[in-house]
């Protein structure tokens, strides 16, 4: 099997981050957004991976290069011309019977990644009900549990199967030609091919299209929602506070991650808090926040924020997005 992850998009909605670093590379919990996601399919016996990269790419391959031992291949994109030809790209890169798993970096999930194949299926799609499914995609089934429609940010809440970026493809030929076909005929939204759209062909045609729900789908993608996985991270299995026995004249609120480099003086940090290696923290109460290597917070207090990679925060309350090595004073 072959893992195919596109993210060479430009993570406009996690400006003013994505200015300096790509949305994949976003610390969460104490690691990369991209680092969680790698972490995850580590059990699977992956051939390949297959990065598909733009902005920034050579940052997400330095990353993947100095902390995951795998076989790595970054193919740039260098038309945002959408998903579905951001995996195109990988073409020459798959054999016709190979199979293929396209994961979106936005999305963390808890899913069973077991027996993947199923008899009889062409594609395995990962779903998860909702209760207001018309922001999302959604998926259509038949009486046989089969996909008949993909249906793009429905009018109503009668399909509450929301596809939440996790596709498996028994065989990557048909996937391609799919693609192939959707090109030819110019289909295209907003100027973009959308994986959907090759998919609804695909089923079209008499392909076999079977789901899998996750048990938990958390979105990367926006500020709130980072943080909203944070704290998700962090009360499952990321909270470090139990080795933090080095810091005097301060209060730690499990759950934390907290870089046994970053310095904490007369300060209360948690509950839901991640701080990065090398950043300082002086008189300070933070709580449900990132704040990432080196930056420097003094004399503030911090609550649903994200501070940057070496950017500096001093003064009064606030909630805060602070860029990388940006400057942010109170009188």
């Amino acid at each position: 099997m072959k893992v195919i992850i596109p993210l060479a998009g430009f993570g406009t909605r996690l400006r003013p981050h994505t200015f300096t670093k790509p949305k994949p590379l976003i610390n969460v919990a104490g690691k990369a957004v991209l680092g969680h996601l790698l972490d995850k399919l580590a059990p699977l016996d992956v051939e390949e991976y297959i990065f598909i990269v733009g902005y920034l790419g050579d940052q997400v391959e330095a990353y993947v290069r100095a902390n995951y031992p795998i076989k790595a291949r970054f193919v740039e994109q260098t038309e945002m011309l959408g998903q579905a030809h951001a995996i195109y790209l990988a073409k020459e890169h798959l054999q016709a019977d190979t199979p293929v798993f396209v994961i979106f970096v936005d999305t963390l999930f808890e899913a069973d990644l077991s027996n993947l194949q199923q008899d009889g299926s062409d594609a395995l799609i990962f779903v998860k009900e909702v209760d207001d499914p018309r922001p999302f995609g959604v998926v259509t089934l038949n009486e046989r549990g089969e996909i008949t429609r993909f249906i793009e940010k429905p009018a109503t809440t009668e399909n509450k199967l929301v596809v939440v970026g996790l596709y498996y493809f028994a065989r990557s030929l048909p996937l391609l030609a799919a693609i192939e076909q959707l090109m030819a005929r110019g289909i295209m939204t907003k100027n973009e091919y959308f994986l959907a759209d090759a998919m609804q062909l695909m089923v079209q045609d008499g392909m076999k299209f079977h789901t899998r729900q996750v048990s938990e789908w958390l979105d990367c993608g926006r500020a709130e929602t980072v943080l909203a996985t944070n704290r998700y991270l962090l009360e499952h299995g990321h909270d470090n506070s139990a080795q933090l026995t080095h810091y005097t004249q301060t209060i730690i609120i499990p759950p934390v991650h907290i870089d046994p480099s970053a310095r904490i003086v007369r300060s209360v940090v948690g509950p839901h808090v991640t701080i990065a290696a090398n950043a300082v923290i002086e008189d300070c109460l933070v709580r449900d926040s990132i704040i990432d290597e080196g930056a420097f917070c003094k004399d503030t207090l911090l609550a649903q924020s994200l501070v940057g990679r070496n950017a500096r925060v001093e003064g009064r309350f606030r909630a805060v997005n602070v860029g990388d090595s940006s400057v942010l004073g109170f009188a």
